[in-house]
C-alpha cells in the first residue's frame, strides 16, 4: 500500500511535532526559587509567607518555614496577594488596596508586579502581615462557602462493661463541631455556629434489687455573628436532662453579647453575658417552673505541644423571678493525640442545680475517657 502526502499536509505535521513540546513547557508552571544567605537553593512553591517567616514547600526537602532573616532571594512566577499589618478584610468587601501580582523578595522587602509593563509595588517584609496565594485570596473574599462545610470538631466515645454478681454497663459520647466562617484568619470574623451534644447513660443491676440507672443528656446549638473581630452578638438553646438530679428537662434559651478576650495561633478565651429563658421540668410535676435569668460564661481553648489540647468552660446562671433557683456548669477536657485522627480524652464535668426535689442531690459530678476522633 502506498499513501502520499501533499506539500500542505506534510506542513502541517512537521509545525505540530514541532510545538507540541513548547506549548507543554509552556502550560508546565517553572518553579519558584528560594536562595538562602549561605548561597543554597532550594526549587520548589512558595505556599505563604508573614512578616517574620516564609512557608516554602521544596520539592526535595519538603515543607519548611524560613526567617526572612536567612532569605537572600524568593522568586516565584505565579501571582500572589500582600496584605499589610492592620488590614482585616471581610466577604464581599473591595480588594483595589491589596497588592497582587507576582513576587520578588529579599530578606527586608518584598515586590510585587501586577503586569509585565508596570511598576512594582515595594513593601517591607516587617509591614506584611500574610502572603497568600492570589487566587486563594480571591476566592476567600468573594465566595461564601456551603453550610455544610468547613465543619471542624471531635466525636468521643466510650464503653465500660462489668459481668459478675453485679451487671454493669455505662457508654459516653460527645460530639463536639464548631463553624467559624470564614476560616482565614486575615479575614476578619464573621460568624460562629457551634453544636454540642453528650450523652452519659449506665445501668447497675443485681438479682433481688432494683436497677440502678444514670442518664445524663445535653444537647445544645450558639450561633454567634461579629460586630467586629472581638465584639459578637449571640443566640443559643440549651437542652439538658439529668436522671442523677431528678431533672426531666431543662430548656434554656437565651441570647446576648460575648467579647473575645484572647484570640491567637495557640488559645482563645471568649466570654459571654446573656439574658435567658428557663423552664424546668422535673420528675415531680409540682417543682416544674418558668425561668427568667441570666447566663455568665467563659470558654478557654489552648494547644499544647505534642498536638495535646485542652478545653475549659465555666458558667453561672442566676434566675431573678426565684433568686434560689440558680445553676452553674463547669468542664474541663484534655485530648492527647495517638494516631493521625485519633485521640484519647480525658474529661470532668460537673453540675449544680439548686433547687432539685427532695431526695436528689445538687451536684452531678461526671469523669469519663474514651476514643476521639478529630474532624479535620
Amino acid at each position: 500500500m502506498h499513501i502520499s502526502l501533499n506539500s500542505r499536509s506534510a506542513f502541517a505535521l512537521v509545525t505540530l511535532f514541532t510545538f507540541i513540546p513548547h506549548l507543554l513547557r509552556a502550560q508546565t508552571p517553572q518553579p519558584d526559587i528560594l536562595i538562602f544567605t549561605d548561597g543554597e537553593t532550594l526549587l520548589g512553591h512558595l505556599e505563604r509567607a508573614t512578616a517574620s517567616s516564609v512557608t516554602f514547600k521544596s520539592n526535595m526537602a519538603g515543607e519548611i518555614t524560613v526567617d526572612w532573616s536567612k532569605i537572600k532571594e524568593l522568586r516565584s512566577s505565579e501571582r500572589f496577594a500582600v496584605i499589610k499589618k492592620g488590614a482585616k478584610l471581610s466577604w464581599r468587601q473591595s480588594t483595589a488596596g491589596i497588592a497582587q501580582g507576582t513576587l520578588t523578595a529579599s530578606g527586608s522587602q518584598i515586590q510585587i508586579r501586577a503586569a509585565a509593563n508596570t511598576p512594582p509595588v515595594n513593601i517591607p517584609t516587617n509591614q506584611v502581615q500574610n502572603v497568600v496565594g492570589a487566587e486563594e485570596f480571591q476566592k476567600a473574599v468573594g465566595e461564601r462557602p456551603n453550610f455544610f462545610a468547613d465543619w471542624k470538631g471531635s466525636a468521643t466515645a466510650g464503653v465500660s462493661l462489668v459481668e459478675a454478681t453485679q451487671n454493669e454497663r455505662t457508654f459516653t459520647g460527645t460530639v463536639n463541631l464548631t463553624r467559624t466562617m470564614p476560616t482565614e484568619d486575615w479575614l476578619n470574623p464573621s460568624n460562629r455556629t457551634s453544636v454540642l451534644f453528650s450523652d452519659s447513660y449506665g445501668t447497675l443491676s443485681q438479682p433481688g434489687t432494683p436497677s440502678v440507672k444514670t442518664s445524663i443528656l445535653h444537647a445544645s446549638a450558639e450561633r454567634d455573628q461579629y460586630f467586629s473581630p472581638n465584639l459578637f452578638g449571640f443566640a443559643q438553646a440549651d437542652f439538658l436532662h439529668n436522671y442523677a438530679q431528678g431533672l426531666d428537662l431543662q430548656q434554656t434559651y437565651g441570647g446576648g453579647v460575648g467579647w473575645t478576650v484572647i484570640k491567637n495561633t495557640n488559645e482563645q478565651l471568649d466570654v459571654r453575658a446573656a439574658v435567658t429563658y428557663i423552664r424546668q421540668q422535673f420528675q415531680l410535676a409540682s417543682a416544674n417552673q418558668n425561668l427568667v435569668g441570666s447566663l455568665f460564661s467563659q470558654t478557654f481553648d489552648r494547644k499544647f505541644v505534642h498536638g495535646i489540647d485542652l478545653h475549659e468552660l465555666l458558667a453561672i446562671s442566676p434566675a431573678w423571678n426565684n433568686t434560689n433557683a440558680y445553676s452553674a456548669n463547669g468542664e474541663v477536657g484534655l485530648t492527647f493525640p495517638v494516631y493521625k485522627r485519633l485521640g484519647f480524652t480525658i474529661d470532668a464535668q460537673d453540675s449544680y442545680l439548686n433547687n432539685p426535689p427532695l431526695g436528689f442531690k445538687k451536684n452531678s459530678f461526671t469523669f469519663t475517657t474514651g476514643a476521639t476522633y478529630t474532624v479535620p
